[in-house]
């Protein structure tokens, strides 16, 4: 089964880099403790880690 990664605001980005702004509203977070799910691959893994510091972030089985 295909793993599936569940990913929540939790710090702000007011006062962030504009290149950290931009990966947040890519991700398709806009608020403060939003969750959204996005399919493990490699691409959505460089954004975690770009902006890892302002995410929380749990790993689901589909």
């Amino acid at each position: 089964m295909a793993k599936k990664l569940e990913i929540t605001l939790t710090r702000s980005v007011i006062g962030r880099p504009e290149n950290q702004r931009i990966v947040v509203k890519t991700l398709g977070l806009r608020k403060m403790h939003q969750t959204v799910v996005h399919e493990d691959n490699a691409a959505i893994r460089g954004m975690v880690n770009k902006v890892s510091h302002l995410l929380t972030v749990k790993e689901l089985e589909a």
